[in-house]
């Protein structure tokens, strides 16, 4: 289960980089990254305002995915949620960011899938029907699904990757990642929230298919047999474990109301 680190750490030590959001949405996103024990850990935080500071909860998102993929049985980079003290431009700012190592073996290199895509596909090729070409069909079909339970915002072509081992001649797809721009993450409060349709079909940012996570879902061919694992409602504890008073309970119960509710819509298809 993806750790949660209540008490505050100091990161002040981090240099963090400015990333514009890639969905056109408002928001800048800052990553940083260290080596320990000889290996790379990436952090990244939520929304960063310069006025108001980290303003978003896309972190915690990440830490909510990763542990309902666990559940589902889908292969996902792992995440864990740090309470952490952080620096920017002089500025110190307490917040919870979420931590990662690299997932790419020794000799892989990375390419995202739009350009993999770019390099490999046969003339008139879809970005799905590529995929399936490749023998990537589990995959996408599993991303499809969690996709439309989480209300994934940015699946664009970069967030899919393409991990080479030119050496040994192998090619795969990396875990799943990046999921913050999902769930409630456009809501900052309880009661925009309450304003939130959790079941509704909004534009998405989808280089598979279409714009729509709902519609995208035609595209499986199990309809509701497609993940491992089975959702159930004593899953809803596991989830949340440890994000008691990080997030509000209006928050919690929503966000599983959301994903429970949208799990039963794929579970009759």
């Amino acid at each position: 289960m993806a750790k949660v680190i209540r008490e505050t750490q100091d990161l002040t030590y981090l240099n963090w980089s400015h990333v514009r959001n890639s969905s056109g949405t408002a928001g800048t996103y800052l990553k940083s990254s260290s080596i320990i024990g000889g290996h790379k850990k990436y952090y990244k935080l939520s929304n960063f305002d310069l006025e108001k500071g980290i303003v978003g909860h896309e972190c915690i998102n990440e830490i909510i995915v990763d542990r309902l993929l666990d559940i589902l049985g889908v292969e996902h980079l792992e995440y864990e949620l740090i309470n952490a003290d952080i620096e920017i431009d002089g500025n110190i700012y307490n917040t919870y960011l979420c931590a990662s190592y690299d997932f790419k073996e020794r000799g892989e290199s990375k390419a995202s899938l739009d350009d993999f895509y770019r390099l490999n596909a046969q003339p008139g090729e879809s970005h799905y029907d590529f995929c399936i070409r490749m023998g990537w069909r589990e995959y996408i079909e599993n991303m499809l699904v969690i996709d439309y339970l989480i209300l994934n915002r940015d699946r664009h072509g970069a967030n899919i990757e393409v991990l080479r081992n030119a050496r040994a001649h192998t090619v795969r797809v990396a875990p799943l990642f990046d999921h913050g721009l999902s769930l409630l993450c456009s809501c900052s409060s309880d009661d925009d929230a309450k304003k939130f349709d959790i079941m509704g079909d909004k534009q998405c940012n989808n280089f598979i298919g279409s714009r729509s996570t709902f519609e995208n879902l035609s595209l499986l061919s199990t309809k509701g047999k497609t993940l491992k694992g089975i959702l159930e409602a004593k899953h809803k504890e596991e989830i949340f474990k440890d994000l008691e008073g990080v997030l509000s309970d209006f928050f919690i119960d929503t966000i599983w109301n959301m994903i429970y509710g949208r799990y039963k819509v794929y579970e009759n298809l």
